[in-house]
């Protein structure tokens, strides 16, 4: 096993090599156990060097832990920022800055761990909160010349735009301990809640636009072939409803044939008018002109 190097043979780095290195040490402790939860002593003893080394370059940790929240916070917001402006359709700028903010949770965790606790009051530092609130300041544009352009109202605007700038965060943030699904797929759900809607939720959400046209082409036929069998099966109800009705009027037809069948047989059945003396039967007396009655 190699020893290592003395000291004095090892490569002496400049100071900007130095500070990188430190700050480096630094987001990961950061990270870990928060500005409070760090001490000078972790820092310099993880780098090397003494403790008056990390005061040089950053006056202490608040020192260098603003710096480090700084970084992070314009690594983030010009990730959110490009993708918002290096598209053209709004649901691309959407899925663009949904894959910015998972990208850098993805590759920089330690960073975003760093951004989303609270901002040590006495460092001066951007907190998460007002992260967003920039990166919702640019949605806000985007989406009131949208409004503008559709004719609603723009006041509108800043309200629609700290809900989306919200809903992507709060995933970013359940994601980053989670991991699962893969980002785009992530991405894919996030725009497909908020392009679409609970009411016109995609089954198989895309980014791809070609895969996300082959599944709204095959939920097409589906629907067209849900409403042929509703087509059908209400066809069929029609058909049972009129073989229903014609079945019941002739049951109706029936029963007065019956009924008028009864009534005759009632007639049929009733006594002959009365006979006479002679036998035969009774006559009305015809009305007689009066002079006939008086020559009698």
């Amino acid at each position: 096993m190699t020893e290592p190097a003395p000291r004095s043979r090892r490569k002496r780095m400049t100071g900007k090599e130095r500070r990188e290195q430190l700050l480096t040490i630094g987001r990961t402790l950061f990270a870990e156990r928060g500005l409070d939860g760090t001490s000078v002593e972790e820092i310099a003893s993880a780098a090397g060097v003494s403790k008056p080394v990390v005061y040089e370059h950053f006056g202490g940790k608040e020192g260098l832990y603003a710096v480090v929240v700084d970084r992070e916070f314009e690594r983030l917001l010009s990730l959110v920022t490009d993708a918002l402006n290096s598209a053209i359709h709004y649901r691309s700028k959407l899925e663009k800055a949904a894959l910015g903010l998972l990208e850098y949770i993805e590759e920089s965790p330690d960073g975003f761990r760093i951004l989303v606790r609270d901002s040590h009051g006495g460092t001066g530092t951007g907190s998460y909160a007002s992260l967003l609130s920039e990166i919702a300041g640019e949605v806000e544009h985007i989406l009131a010349q949208e409004f503008k352009r559709h004719g609603y109202d723009d006041k509108a605007a800043p309200m629609y735009a700290q809900s989306l700038v919200g809903m992507v965060a709060l995933t970013g943030q359940w994601w980053l301990d989670v991991r699962k699904p893969g980002r785009e797929e992530v991405a894919a759900h996030i725009v497909n809640l908020a392009w679409n809607g609970l009411s016109g939720l995609e089954p198989r959400p895309y980014l791809d636009p070609k895969r996300r046209r082959k599944e709204l082409e095959r939920m097409e036929k589906q629907r067209e072939k849900a409403q042929a069998r509703a087509d059908k099966a209400e066809a069929k109800a029609e058909r049972a409803e009129e073989k229903a009705a014609a079945k019941a009027e002739k049951a109706q037809r029936k029963a007065r044939r019956e009924d008028g069948a009864d009534e005759e047989g009632v007639l049929a059945g009733q006594p002959d008018a009365p006979e006479t003396e002679t036998g035969g039967a009774a006559e009305t007396d015809p009305v007689r002109d009066p002079a006939e009655i008086a020559t009698r």
